[in-house]
């Protein structure tokens, strides 16, 4: 089997929103499943196009809402200059996908990031190939495996255990167990 190629562009954690306040808080888009972790005092996040890295100096949760305050930014004016910004980290930083338990174990035996199943080859349980995943969709009813066919076309698989029972990146596949007619939407 060819090896995948390895992933180096930054990973997107939030977007910023509008100031809160006039101290220079900002509202996040939050856009990891590990916030306390990306937006920890001290931590240091990437601007997506280039810019100088921006450092987290408060953060903290308001109506269900993530506000962040970043070190050098302390007026609602230099609060609204960052408005848009998509805020990354570089993928080595990326850690488990799921945060430690109260006993400082992480559980992430069944969480992967959606980069690790991009590339990997879908089979079904017979061995039969249905293709590659190209993309995991993340739908207001639950997550999807884009498969793309090797005659170009796409197969959507829900990632439900019941259908997609096996997911070894370490031998760079996943087995699906498909009911009868999924494989014959288009």
């Amino acid at each position: 089997m060819a090896e995948r190629p390895v992933v180096v562009e930054p990973i997107v954690v939030g977007r910023i929103g509008r100031p809160h306040g006039v101290r220079g808080d900002v509202t996040i888009e939050v856009r990891t499943d590990v916030p306390g972790r990306r937006f920890a005092v001290d931590a240091v996040l990437g601007r997506e196009g280039g810019g100088p890295p921006l450092t987290v100096a408060g953060a903290r949760w308001h109506s269900g809402r993530l506000l962040v305050r970043f070190a050098g930014v302390d007026d609602r004016g230099a609060a609204e200059g960052l408005r848009n910004v998509l805020l990354t980290i570089d993928p080595a930083q990326a850690g488990p996908p799921t945060d430690e338990d109260e006993s400082g174990e992480a559980d992430s035996a069944d969480l992967w990031w959606d980069r690790d199943l991009v590339g990997l080859a879908v089979v079904t349980v017979a061995g039969d190939p249905l293709g590659r995943v190209t993309d995991v969709i993340h739908a207001p009813a639950g997550d999807l495996l884009a498969v793309g066919r090797p005659d170009g076309g796409e197969h959507l698989i829900p990632f439900v255990r019941d259908i997609v029972p096996t997911v070894d990146p370490a031998a760079g596949r996943i087995v699906v167990d498909p009911p009868q007619g999924l494989l014959d939407l288009d």
